[in-house]
């Protein structure tokens, strides 16, 4: 598909974003494919390259929001702007593959913000940061979402411009789903066989569900 732009949000996934490339290459042969790669320590933009994708990298973590906004911006000034946006995150691996009928359903006009929900939940801990962000989009924008911060989206170009800049860090994806549902877009859920990195019941699992729901507040506050 030669109309569609691929982003890829990757900190430290050099074990895994390489085949998350190629997966992406081999469903959507046509495509760019940009890699948003937070300031990665661990080889992620040479493993990037190779597997024959761009890569927006800045020399110091800017947090998910801020990275992926860079990204998107270059896709969307570089040449010809694509129809087509699809975002997802970096450590999907071969399972980026299944994410076709995100990007079908949105070229049918089935939804014009297309976010995929993972078939089986992998690893999490006790829901207070996922319950936090369905509320908050739920409160916001009167939206009852199933997978409020599934980083597995796609939608049109216009669309990625209106809902451009994304919420910082972790509180990209609420504030993507409240700001298109404000602005009168349509969002659509889709359930996928996608498997990813899961963080489980550690201590730096936990404290990654903090920073998570850190972020969520910032993005609530800053559209309440």
């Amino acid at each position: 598909m030669s109309d569609l732009a691929v982003i890829v949000a990757a900190r430290n996934e050099a074990d895994r974003v390489g085949e998350t490339v190629a997966a992406l290459r081999s469903v959507f042969p046509g495509a760019r494919v940009w890699v948003a790669d937070d300031a990665s320590e661990d080889g992620t933009a040479e493993v990037a390259m190779a597997a024959g994708a761009r890569v927006v990298s800045r020399g110091r973590p800017h947090g998910k929001g801020a990275n992926v906004t860079a990204a998107a911006e270059a896709a969307l000034s570089d040449g010809d702007v694509p129809a087509l946006f699809l975002l997802c995150d970096g450590d999907l691996g071969g399972s980026a593959a299944h994410l076709e009928p995100l990007v079908v359903a949105v070229e049918a006009g089935e939804s014009d913000l297309a976010v995929a929900a993972f078939a089986r939940r992998e690893g999490g801990g006790l829901g207070l940061a996922l319950g936090f962000a369905r509320w908050a989009i739920r409160r916001l924008s009167g939206f009852e979402p199933d997978a409020p911060i599934s980083g597995q989206r796609a939608m049109r170009s216009e669309v990625l411009s209106e809902v451009l800049p994304f919420a910082p860090g972790y509180g990209m994806e609420i504030g993507m789903t409240v700001d298109a549902v404000r602005a009168g877009y349509r969002v659509g859920e889709y359930e996928l066989e996608l498997t990813h990195r899961a963080t489980g019941r550690s201590l730096g699992g936990f404290l990654h569900r903090g920073k998570q729901l850190a972020d969520f507040v910032r993005a609530y506050r800053a559209r309440a």
